[in-house]
This record gives C-alpha cells, structure tokens and sequence, in this order.
C-alpha cells in the first residue's frame, strides 16, 4: 500500500515540476551531455531510476560514474584538479573535504546562479533547505559575503534508536528523556540481562570515523550555545585558542565513555558496522548513531528489531533542548566544467522540491524541511522516525571542523573518551587533551 501511495506522489510531483517549466526554460541547455561523477550510494541508485524524466524535461543527457566510496573521493579530488574536463557534476562531502576542494579553487560558486532568474526555477525554494546544513559547504567560513559551493543532497542527523522489547522488559517501558536518564537506563539493563543484552551500544574504536557521533554527543552536552565554523565548538575562534578542557566538552565526552561502559567488554573496538550490526542482531536497548540507520533496522531480511525499533531526538544532557550533530552529502559544480549552465539545470532538478522528496525515499535523509512533513514521504518510515529526525533537525549544528591536520586531533579526544572509559576523571582527561592537541594540530 505505501509503495502504491508513494508511486502516486511520484507522478504528482513529475506533473509538478513540468507544469513550472511553462514559466522558465529548462530547454535553455538542450543537446548539451554532461557528466556526474557519483559515489555508489542510495542517492545515486534514485538518480539512476529517473535520469529520463530530467532529459524529457531539458534535453540534456547525463551520464554517470560512479565508485564505491572508499575510492569515490580520491577520484572526485582528481577530477576536479584535472587539466582537462573529467564532470560537471559530482558529489561532495559537505566537511572539510568540500573545504578542500573550495580552497584549491575545484568548484564553482553557486550563488550567482541562484541569483539568477534567468538560471533558477522560481518554485526552486532555495529557503526550504536548513540554514545549519548549507553552512557546511558556504565559503570562506563565516563571512557575510560567503558563497555557496555545494547544495545538499542526503543528510544525516544523530537521534537515539531503543529496542521497545528491551525497554520494556527491564525498564517497564520508560523511555530516558534526559541525557543522564539514559546513562542511568542503559547500566539497568545492563547489569539487569546478565550478558544476554546490554543497555548501550556506540562507535567506540580510535579512529576518525568516530569523529561525527562524538561531536554530536559533545554538542548535545554544549547546548544551545553557537558552534560557529570553521572552529566549531572546539576552538575559541582562533586556532591558537582550544578549548578542549571546557566543562562541557568534558561532561559531553564523559556522556560518551558512560554510553560506551554500558555495552560490551569490547566496545572500545566496534566501528560503526559493529555497533549498527550488534542493535540489529537485538542485543543492545540504546543505540546513538546517525538516523540513515533507521531503514536498515525496519528490513525483516536483515534485522532481528525489525517493527520493534523506537526513535526519538537526542536526550537532552541538560535544560529542554536535545542538541546534536549533522552530516551531509552534497552535490557540487566542477570549477573546470565546460557546461556550466547545464550542470546547474541538473543540480537544481536534483535539489528541487520534488525530487528531494523522492530520492530521500531511497536515503531516508531528505534535507528539505518539506520532505518530512510530506505525508506520502512519512508513509514510507517506520513511526516515529519521521518524527524524530525532524524534530531534531531542529536543533543540530555541523560536525565539521575546517583545519588541516583536524583528523589527528580527533584521535586524540577518542584518547580521552578511552581514558574516561578507564576511569580517568573527566576534568583530568580534558586538561591532558587541551596540553597536547595542539602540538599535533601543528
């Protein structure tokens, strides 16, 4: 039934954008053959399913490459400092690597097509996308006169999922609604189940892949304060002034090290596979990770919690507002492209209204604040998860961090979360981490 209501608010949204094109000129670029270079993701695969509805439309053709992502960005940083043409069109990370990328000038600002009624769709809506998100790819960081180099196309935002069967078996069904009700609820289950559950699973391995959850965990402890780029809530707006040892990065970072002492011996050690498989498998209450997990866990094939799955915003660490992080993909124009203007008519198709709806289907991270209140894109979650991501796409702040050598840092607060975990004080742990990441930053 879902699939045949979605089906039906595919065809409105086709008529939809057609009926705008009677008032601008898709057309402008006909014959034109572009390239997107992709990594291979949900997106894509959405993008692939309806690739004639955007020729129809424009005449334009667009062919697509495509990797698997972890050779996807070397080639997308190839392609963009190549001599000769490789895409128009390719996807990029909205973190430090599209930071990179704008710093050695691969990409083209945005902003004068946007400004450009000659260029952009009046119904594109470029005020329907989330300002936090788009500040992830709006260069030079923090200047009023910032472009904009890359529109987002998939997000993800960082919400609690729990095991309904385990939350009413141990906890007679409360969910925390506090940050340290769910340190409390989560050591209840676990020294309730004996080793046939714990309370908690998470990312818990010294690596930079840690770096998005920790910074959301952190965030939500850092409330409602600004987190301002390129510094983020880490620096005071200079990158010779840390603040590592802030009481509330260290009550953030103890949150983390709590979650992670309420799951398995060898926590320390699971990646995001790990901890994502270990929930679905129904072995763990809590899990805090990013919301695109949440249709992975609803698939009977592969999960054990299929139907059994709560989702709600982050638990707030303190006063009423659950603080955490996002993350997003974007699509970005290649600065040495040749096809400028029928890159941007496909950018836009991509991005517009009712082909965000429609590819976040696929993602289960929409980045139009529409999308998820779309009655037919709702149908096709689990509920309670529409709810709760947009609930807390409310409240989220950017991950990132804009400075070389940041990935080594961050191995060094996953040491302090380590040494939190140990039974270090965490006051002792965040002044250790102030003195020397500096150093490695240099």
């Amino acid at each position: 039934m879902k699939s045949l209501l979605f089906a039906a608010a595919l065809a409105t949204s086709s008529v939809a954008l057609t009926d705008s094109a009677a008032a601008f000129d898709w057309r402008q670029a006909e014959g034109t053959e572009i390239t997107l270079l992709a990594s291979e993701h949900p997106w894509t695969v959405g993008v692939r399913e309806h690739l004639d509805e955007f020729e129809k439309l424009t005449g334009i053709k667009v062919n697509v490459t495509a990797f698997a992502e972890d050779l996807y960005l070397d080639r997308a940083n190839l392609a963009i400092r190549s001599a000769q043409p490789v895409a128009d069109v390719f996807m990029s990370l909205m973190d430090a690597a599209i930071y990179e990328q704008w710093k050695v000038g691969g990409v083209a600002p945005l902003t004068p097509y946007l400004g450009d009624a000659n260029l952009t769709s009046p119904d594109y809506d470029y005020a329907g996308f989330s300002p936090s998100l788009l500040e992830g790819a709006s260069f030079p960081p923090g200047d009023p006169a910032a472009q904009q180099y890359a529109i987002p196309i998939s997000m993800e935002t960082y919400i609690l999922f729990y095991n309904k069967e385990l939350v009413d078996k141990y906890l007679g069904g409360k969910v925390p609604a506090t940050m340290p009700e769910l340190l409390t609820s989560a050591q209840t289950v676990t020294d309730a189940a004996g080793g046939q559950a714990f309370g908690s699973v998470m990312r818990g391995q010294r690596s930079a892949s840690l770096v998005d959850t920790m910074t959301a965990v952190v965030l939500n402890a850092w409330g409602e304060a600004p987190a301002a780029l390129p510094y983020n809530i880490w620096f005071d707006n200079a990158w010779d002034k840390p603040r590592f040892d802030d009481p509330r990065i260290a009550t953030g970072l103890a949150n983390y090290a709590g979650l992670l002492k309420a799951g398995p011996e060898n926590a320390l050690s699971f990646g995001w596979e790990d901890a994502s498989r270990y929930f679905a498998q129904g072995k763990a209450a809590f899990f805090v990770d990013a919301s695109v997990f949440g249709p992975s866990f609803e698939d009977k094939a592969n999960s054990a919690v299929a139907g059994k799955v709560g989702y709600a915003p982050m638990p707030p660490a303190s006063g009423d507002v659950s603080v955490s992080g996002h993350w997003a993909w974007g699509l970005s124009m290649a600065g040495n492209s040749q096809k400028k203007t029928a890159a941007w008519l496909f950018m836009q198709w991509a991005t517009s209204p009712q082909m965000d709806a429609t590819f976040g289907m696929k993602t289960g991270g929409a980045t139009r604040t529409a999308s998820w209140a779309n009655a037919d894109y709702k149908a096709g979650f689990a509920p309670g998860y529409v709810e709760a991501v947009s609930k807390q796409l409310e409240h989220t702040r950017p991950t990132m961090v804009f400075r070389e050598g940041w990935s080594e840092v961050v191995l060094v607060i996953v040491d302090a979360i380590h040494a939190i975990y140990g039974g270090e004080d965490p006051a002792s742990a965040v002044a250790t981490l102030q003195s020397v990441a500096p150093a490695v930053m240099r």
